[in-house]
């Protein structure tokens, strides 16, 4: 249905039919420049967890920076689960996989793929969602 260009009363008038059209239009330019894709960041947990954790909000920022909305589940999930008892981190990838799908694209960070993150890597691959690769400086490369 468009905007009519005629009046109440039925009378051509194309002023209104014109403001109409630019607000229409600029409603969508704006909605269109806010779209931010989700990014899953895929990057090495286990190990020096610290420094892990530390690059990962990095590369978090660095996605962010370049108009994205990045989404490190492995940041939040250790919050209250264990790491280290093998039911809660089966759970936790299973958990990350899920959320991996409502992504545009996977990010992968590290010279390093760990089991958990080849897991996700492998299934965005059959799930044919786009998987890029980053190396330690945040610069992109072929693969790891």
């Amino acid at each position: 249905m468009g905007i009519n260009m005629k009046n109440a009363e039925g009378y051509h008038d194309p002023t209104p039919h014109k403001a109409l059209s630019n607000i229409t239009r600029e409603e969508r330019a704006a909605a269109k420049a806010a779209f931010k894709p989700l990014v899953y960041i895929c990057s090495p947990f286990s190990g020096d967890i610290e420094i892990n954790n530390k690059r990962t909000r990095e590369f978090c920022r660095f996605a962010f920076d370049k108009g994205n909305i990045p989404l490190a589940p492995h940041l939040m999930f250790p919050q209250f689960m264990d790491d280290n008892n093998e039911q809660e981190r089966d759970l936790a990838i299973f958990m990350d996989i899920i959320l991996m799908g409502k992504c545009q694209e996977v990010w992968v960070l590290g010279d390093v793929i760990s089991r958990g993150m080849s897991i996700e890597i492998e299934k965005a691959k059959k799930r044919r969602q786009p998987v890029r690769y980053f190396n330690k400086d945040f610069e992109e490369v072929e693969s790891l």
